[in-house]
């Protein structure tokens, strides 16, 4: 089959609905809820912390396994779970901001961080049925489309509520945000369910067997050497990014100018980055796209660090705009050529017949430094000043590129991913 009908098939339509469902849960956590919280007054600090609650992306290898062993009732094993999870989503994202950030900030608190539950638990079941529904041949475009449609799904929360936020109540826009899960319900429901891997037999067979695999197949220190790595590598990037909203907000650019440019500007160059990089590994192999593009991510930190060594605006006109445009741009694509390469990576180091609770385990820990590290943010900012804070960022991004030389050497022959 063609690439041109592989794209445009059945199986890459519920791609781009699998892809949209997980990103905006994820990216209002990430975007909006920070917005909703400064707008309110609440200080950096509190909105740093608020970064703990995307504790389950870190640590949802651990339940895991009960996804891949027990199926809910009518639906099957994988479409349970998925209306479960998106169900849950709509209905605390519509009642979340009908909360007051004033007087029931614990309250918001708890509510997030069941949305960042169902959100994570979404996320694992959608890596499995994704990874049962395609054939090996159609993995790399199918996944490629999911993450597409999940930087698409951006747009919802980081630019259009925003955008609404200017003009309704805050409760109005995540009641409008929480429609937007409707089609992901809607696609569960009409596709059928996949029956290409062999459920567990028993829970400590679902829990014990994707870690002993891991460990047998790289050796003690090379494992450990890898999970090293998947913490570190996105460190710096992950830092940058952590109060990007707020510090949008500090310089004095609009919620509206937030909606229309940064995240539009941030969206585009992610996905032309993402496609490129594509492109280029075929050339070069995984390991020296993780060099080259490790190195686009820590320049493009830099940019943030000028526009606020540039400093607050009074007045916003063309080119103070344009500025932000360039920065969150270069960063979008650091970002795009940078995670293509990370997935391909974690790909390799996945074995098929374990996909589900390996690849929760590697991408809770890519979703660790955003969530501890972050949290201490808003102390940095205020103690550093945001140059010195990006600055720090950049630093940060170091130990991941060192780590290379050990687990993806330059002139090391890329090995075959696993069958």
């Amino acid at each position: 089959m063609s690439v041109v009908r592989q794209l445009f098939s059945r199986r890459m339509a519920i791609c781009v609905f699998t892809g949209f469902s997980s990103g905006l849960p994820l990216y209002l956590l990430f975007n909006l809820l920070p917005a909703w919280l400064r707008s309110e007054h609440v200080d950096l600090k509190t909105i740093g912390l608020f970064a703990l609650i995307q504790f389950p992306y870190t640590w949802k290898f651990i339940w895991s396994p009960l996804l891949d062993r027990y199926a809910l009732p009518v639906l099957g094993r994988r479409r349970g779970w998925m209306v479960l999870t998106q169900a849950g989503l709509l209905a605390v994202i519509a009642t979340l901001g009908g909360f007051s950030p004033v007087t029931q900030l614990a309250t918001i608190a708890w509510c997030a961080t069941l949305l960042a539950v169902l959100s994570a638990t979404q996320d694992i079941v959608l890596d499995a049925y994704r990874r049962e529904l395609l054939e090996d041949a159609e993995l790399g475009l199918g996944n490629a489309v999911h993450v597409n449609a999940y930087r698409i799904a951006g747009l919802v929360p980081g630019s259009l509520s925003l955008i609404l936020a200017d003009f309704m109540p805050w409760d109005m826009v995540f009641i409008i945000t929480s429609l937007f899960m409707l089609p992901g319900i809607a696609m569960t429901l009409m596709v059928k369910e996949p029956h290409r891997a062999v459920p567990p037999k028993t829970l400590r067979e679902a829990v014990v067997e994707p870690f002993r695999e891991f460990i047998n197949r790289q050796g003690w220190r090379s494992a450990l050497l890898i999970l090293a790595f998947l913490l570190f590598y996105k460190l710096g990037d992950s830092l940058c990014t952590a109060l990007a909203t707020p510090f949008y907000l500090d310089m004095g650019f609009s919620k509206t100018d937030i909606g229309l440019i940064a995240k539009n500007a941030g969206l585009w160059p992610a996905v032309i980055g993402g496609m490129l990089g594509g492109l280029w590994m075929v050339k070069i192999g995984i390991n020296r796209a993780l060099w080259l593009f490790g190195v686009v991510q820590i320049l493009a930190i830099f940019g943030f660090a000028w526009l606020a060594a540039i400093g607050h605006h009074s007045e916003i006109g063309v080119l103070e705009r344009t500025q932000l445009g360039l920065v969150i741009g270069l960063e979008a694509l650091g970002v795009g050529l940078g995670t293509v390469a990370f997935v391909a990576f974690i790909a390799r180091t996945t074995h098929p017949a374990y996909t589900a609770t390996q690849f929760a385990l590697f991408t809770s820990l890519m979703a660790m430094p955003r969530t501890f590290a972050n949290a201490a943010t808003g102390w940095l900012v205020e103690a550093m000043g945001w140059s010195g804070f990006f600055l720090l960022c950049a630093l940060m991004a170091i130990p991941g590129m060192l780590l290379l030389l050990k687990v993806a050497p330059w002139n090391e022959p890329v090995p075959e991913m696993p069958a």
